[in-house]
């Protein structure tokens, strides 16, 4: 068939196979009044991409496609779409859809809708399926949809929906800003956007990362200083220091918790934003009452702080750092094993789509 009854992607059929991409006809969810048809020019890779593929965030079926920081230009638009037309360029994160109309919604925190779909592996009341952007082309409601300001690049701009919103909500919900600390951990896909964000609201950001040789990129991307988490006693000087600590790192099963806590202010934040596959570690009730420290966490962004979030990444410069890769079903494959190695600085983003689903 082919577009627009289907979409072409590239897939895993199950955990077992989490590296092996191949083609496969996608059926898209019946076109709506809100809905724009989005044919894809790039889409960066996510960990939640991998621990997704690979079961750790639990069972699947197959053939699923993932993907959910997509860079497109809008090749169809629904009778109520108001703010994007037929050949803008638009972006579209890890969510597609929501009610718009429990108290969550209307509250602007649709991000936490119990009716919410995510971008892919995930299905809509009518039973159709969501799916990702390592394809020709996706389909979600305009509320989910953004333009992309001209002066960021298609490439460059793809993380901005996905770890961009996850890493920039939580700061400004907390309120950061000049005279506040801030402390980001864990300096990859998400913490090297955390500590840009977090100086260009103003905030004296410092890094926290288990790698020295991190040290100089954390400089360039806003950090006062970096602490080393390898070192001995490395929170001792930092005891009751920072007023928000955002974890980037998706290891926090792994941490001395009563550590990272200790750094944290009285009724200040530890807040997750990195989920590891398994549990954090048993923390009893005095280590909250000891410090007052309190454990958060948060899932995406809204509709407005998006908007915020791309009008402050012009102003400032904020910009991730890609390597570009050509999408294919061996560079998916190969992609998704650098990124369970940790080897890209700091985010990949599949690119050369024309090519992979043989436009004119």
């Amino acid at each position: 068939m082919g577009y627009p009854d289907t979409f072409t992607g590239f897939c895993v059929d199950g955990p077992k196979s989490w590296n092996k991409f191949h083609k496969v006809e996608l059926k898209p969810k019946p076109f709506g009044d809100h809905d724009i048809d989005v044919q894809i020019d790039a889409c960066s890779l996510c960990s939640s991409d991998l621990h997704t593929i690979t079961g750790g965030w639990g069972e699947y079926a197959g053939p699923l496609c993932v993907g959910h920081e997509v860079v497109g230009k809008a090749v169809k638009v629904g009778q109520h779409v108001k703010t994007i037309k037929v050949g803008d360029r638009v972006g579209v994160g890890a969510q597609v859809w929501s009610c718009l109309e429990c108290d969550l919604c209307k509250d602007r925190n649709e991000n936490y809708c119990a009716r919410m779909v995510d971008t892919y592996n995930a299905q809509y009341e009518d039973g159709s399926w969501a799916h990702g952007g390592f394809a020709s082309h996706m389909r979600a409601h305009d509320y989910f949809t953004f333009k992309i300001p001209d002066k960021l690049e298609t490439n460059v701009a793809a993380p901005l929906l996905c770890a961009g919103i996850t890493t920039y909500s939580p700061l400004v919900r907390a309120g950061v800003g000049p005279g506040k600390r801030v402390g980001v951990i864990g300096i990859g896909g998400l913490g090297h956007l955390g500590l840009q964000w977090a100086a260009a609201l103003g905030a004296e950001t410092y890094a926290l990362s288990h790698s020295p040789s991190k040290v100089d990129d954390c400089k360039k991307l806003g950090a006062k200083e970096v602490i080393l988490t390898t070192d001995k006693g490395w929170h001792e000087p930092w005891k009751a220091k920072f007023d928000f600590v955002l974890n980037c790192a998706d290891v926090a099963d792994q941490f001395d918790m009563a550590a990272y806590l200790s750094i944290v202010k009285p009724t200040g934040d530890f807040h997750m934003v990195g989920i590891p596959n398994k549990p954090l570690p048993q923390m009893s009730a005095g280590l909250f009452v000891g410090g007052a420290a309190k454990l958060t966490g948060s899932h995406l962004g809204n509709h407005q702080e998006m908007e915020a979030l791309l009008k402050l990444a012009v102003e400032k410069g904020v910009k991730p750092w890609v390597e570009v890769m050509p999408i294919s079903a061996e560079s998916c494959g190969k992609a998704v094993e650098l990124q369970r190695d940790n080897k890209f600085r700091y985010r990949c983003t599949l690119a050369k789509f024309d090519e992979a689903f043989e436009r004119a």
